[in-house]
């Protein structure tokens, strides 16, 4: 009724209604019956409650750790696994909201397992397979509960694997950084716009904010070129050939299945990461302390077009969320776009200023640009669609 009511009261002040047609409309809503789900103060104490409850269990383990044998730590690690699954099944039933918490806990504690047991019988260590392997215990629970708690592990935990083995074997070569920014750039554009318009509201909300801080880590990380320290190598063949397929393949492949929603921005996302690493100038560094440092390396730092490839895919993500009216995609793509400017100002124009000239500057960037981008985000915003224009424009 809240919720209506704030309705009622917009249409009421827009001459869309008259009193006696909200009149009735307020008696006919309070005659029915509305489901009662769980309210979202309820939704933050099972968040806060899983998190530390997971939090509680892993500092009570380190703690008593070497109280242990081998024997009697891996029962812990089985028995800590087991529990929380146990108890998600048991409530499933009565409580849906706190199974899928125990059963999210759960999964969680996988990961700190497989570790666990890796460290308890000193097996070969190579820690992106104990990623893979957390992975394929979230994509069990997925298959088996379809939560969306076991969703967003899944789909965190799949690329943070294929980030991970393409780190491992990437190690102390050139172009490290830019393989793995190419990865996150291309997978966080993926993740911006596959789930626009689904159902499940949690997952594309965490997995929204996740691709907005990867987007960035990934920009930065490729604009970082082709920069050395010390006697590296170039990339082996072969980890170039799976680093693409990591990086352009398989979120294309991915985006098929949503083609209209997220097929060309993830196209557009794997075109810039090629071409942005070269958009730099690149100068190799004499060294004066051969005996401390090497003889030469190299550093780089982006140029012009650096900035205006970065400002075009920021207007393209504004684009396309007018084009699929996401008011987050358009609020990201003007973020994105702010911050272009601020970062070529402070590159290129700031040290050609004298202090106080260029905070003045500085201050009139914020003030105007600001302003310009706040009236073109709302005028956005009221072009996406009929519906939503005279609700969102005045937010």
């Amino acid at each position: 009724m809240p919720d209506i009511e704030a309705l009622l009261t917009r249409w009421q002040s827009a001459g869309i209604l008259d009193a006696t047609i909200a009149t009735r409309i307020r008696a006919w809503e309070s005659q029915q019956k509305h489901p009662t789900g769980i309210r979202w103060q309820g939704i933050v104490a099972l968040i806060l409650g899983a998190i530390l409850l997971a939090s509680g269990v892993a500092l009570f383990v380190s703690a008593h750790w070497d109280e242990f044998g081998p024997g009697a730590r891996l029962t812990i690690v089985l028995a800590m696994v087991a529990l929380f699954h146990l108890a998600g099944a048991y409530t499933r039933a009565s409580f849906r909201s706190l199974s899928t918490a125990l059963h999210a806990v759960g999964t969680a504690s996988t990961g700190a397992a497989i570790a666990l047991v890796g460290q308890i019988f000193n097996i070969q260590e190579h820690w992106p397979a104990a990623i893979l392997l957390w992975a394929l215990a979230a994509l069990a629970g997925w298959a088996l509960l379809h939560d969306e708690a076991q969703q967003i592990l899944t789909l965190l935990l799949i690329p943070a694997w294929l980030f991970s083995e393409l780190e491992y074997y990437s190690q102390s070569h050139i172009g490290q950084s830019v393989y793995l920014g190419r990865f996150l750039f291309a997978w966080s554009v993926l993740y911006l716009t596959f789930f626009l318009d689904t159902k499940r509201k949690a997952v594309q909300g965490i997995l929204f904010a996740a691709g907005a801080v990867a987007v960035i880590v990934g920009v930065v990380s490729t604009l970082e070129s082709w920069t050395t320290w010390g006697e590296q190598t170039s990339l082996p063949l072969h980890v170039k050939f799976w680093g693409w397929v990591a990086i352009a393949v398989l979120p294309l492949f991915a985006a098929l299945f949503r083609f209209g929603k997220s097929f060309v921005p993830v196209a557009a996302a794997v075109l810039v990461a090629a071409v942005l690493p070269w958009c730099s100038h690149t100068w190799v560094v004499r060294s004066n302390y051969p005996q401390a440092y090497p003889n030469s390396y190299t550093q780089s730092e982006p140029t012009i077009f650096a900035h205006a490839l970065v400002a075009a895919i920021a207007i393209f993500l504004i684009w396309w969320g007018v084009r699929q009216a996401s008011k987050a995609l358009v609020n990201l793509g003007i973020v994105g776009f702010a911050i272009t400017v601020v970062w070529f100002y402070f590159s290129n124009i700031l040290d050609k200023f004298g202090r106080s000239l260029g905070l003045i500057g500085l201050g009139i960037l914020f003030l105007a640009g600001g302003w310009a981008l706040e009236r073109m985000r709302r005028r956005l915003i009221a072009q996406m669609s009929p519906s939503t224009a005279a609700t969102e424009a005045v937010q």
